[in-house]
């Protein structure tokens, strides 16, 4: 294959749009394709279609290399093209291909009108183990009328971000994996990595498969992780001399275990982690074995939002209005999918106590479920606030430690701020 010069994202949402830039900014040249004609505008006037530090800074960096179609037929121009749509849990567990079917087949399409061979198709979404050589590339060879690895290839290339540092993450991961039709593909798309990167991380490359199996076990693994602590958490709050903060401290200078995700707090949540880790089980399911680890970690995660939950009430009076802070699943990102803030405070509400919220990141106009509560834009407004009786920090903001709150409210948080 010749080297990857030029390149398609289609998809421009909290990742696609961060990819593309980033490679423009990195001296590709780069096509955005997305079917919302207000993302495509905001790219093509050099503004970033959602919200991510440093995506403004970075898309400015790259303007010249960058631009962006609601026309799948430009692809046809690129040597490669990364799929990012979404691909939603459905209720077994496993992940949703409607999505990814919607994006790639127009693409096909162009490639076979056009006669082009020996494009580049990559996956960045996640996928269900199996779903690349089982319904992606058969799905590709029907509609183009060709071979896999012969007149197209394909990489399987999931990335490992997290919301709110997504740029640097991109830039410099520990490692970039590449799940590969046939050598010369990934081959390709190593070198493309070489030049992309800043640092030099192991780019590991492997069968389809192994990287489908690869991306959700990474994943699961530190949900594992972050449910046994948890789980260490609940059983050292049953001894009143027990300091949860100097056992993780201990454990985690072991060097085989390390101190990464090794922290007291709440329960793990957002886009990848509790789907992943189901993922995974459903996937040893379908294989006819269990995975008790990955089941586990997801009751634990559970147990640790129940046992948040009656932390509070036992705090709380009947009547008291309860102010909870820190909505969103981690700082630096306003995405609220199954945080432990957005649990408590629903089922605070649902049992009948006042309920205020706030988060540096999450607001009604980003994050509809905070439509729900009465929301304070600005926290400064708590110390006045003497109805308030108990603050409870879900999530570990910094700017939480500096916020005055009314001198006679109980205060409770899991995080050490």
């Amino acid at each position: 294959m010749n080297p990857i010069k030029t390149v398609s994202v289609c998809g421009l949402g909290k990742l696609g749009a961060c990819i593309a830039a980033t490679l423009a900014a990195r001296g590709f040249e780069v096509v955005g394709v997305d079917i919302d004609p207000e993302k495509v505008r905001k790219i093509n006037d050099g503004l970033p279609p959602v919200e991510e530090p440093l995506l403004a800074e970075t898309i400015k960096a790259g303007k010249s290399r960058l631009r962006a179609t609601l026309d799948y037929h430009e692809t046809v121009a690129t040597d490669a093209t990364f799929f990012i749509p979404p691909s939603p849990s459905l209720p077994d567990g496993s992940f949703s291909n409607e999505f990814l079917l919607k994006a790639m087949q127009p693409v096909a399409k162009a490639m076979k009108e056009a006669g082009k061979k020996g494009h580049l198709f990559v996956c960045s979404s996640t996928t269900t183990p199996g779903t690349v050589d089982s319904v992606l590339i058969p799905m590709l060879e029907r509609e183009m009328n060709g071979v896999c690895g012969r007149d197209f290839h394909f990489c399987y290339n999931p990335e490992f971000i997290a919301l709110g540092n997504v740029i640097n993450g991109l830039l410099e991961p520990d490692m970039v994996l590449i799940g590969e039709s046939d050598a010369a593909s990934g081959a390709a798309l190593e070198e493309l990595y070489k030049k992309y990167n800043r640092n030099s991380p192991r780019i590991a490359r492997m069968s389809i498969i192994s990287a489908e199996l690869t991306k959700i076990s990474v994943n699961s693994y530190i949900t594992m992780k972050i449910s046994f602590t948890n789980q260490l958490r609940m059983i050292a709050d049953q001894f009143p001399k027990a300091d949860i903060h100097a056992i993780l401290d201990a454990i985690g200078s072991d060097s085989r275990i390390g101190k990464k995700y090794l922290r007291a707090g709440l329960s793990y949540g957002g886009p990848c982690f509790p789907r992943d880790n189901r993922l995974l089980a459903y996937t040893a399911r379908q294989a006819g074995l269990e995975a008790p680890l990955a089941e586990a970690s997801d009751r634990v995660n559970q147990l640790t939002n129940q046992d948040l939950f009656e932390k509070v009430q036992r705090l709380a009076g009947k009547k008291d209005t309860i102010a909870v802070l820190g909505l969103s699943y981690k700082p630096d990102t306003y995405i609220t999918e199954e945080a432990a803030g957005l649990f408590l405070a629903q089922q605070l509400k649902r049992h009948g106590y006042r309920v205020l919220v706030h988060d540096f990141g999450a607001n009604p106009s980003n994050a509809p479920s905070l439509h729900e509560f009465e929301y304070m834009a600005n926290p400064a407004e708590l110390q006045k606030r003497d109805d308030v009786k108990l603050v409870v920090i879900c999530c570990p903001w910094p700017q939480y430690g500096k916020i005055l709150l009314p001198k006679d409210a109980k205060t409770f948080s899991a995080w050490k701020i």
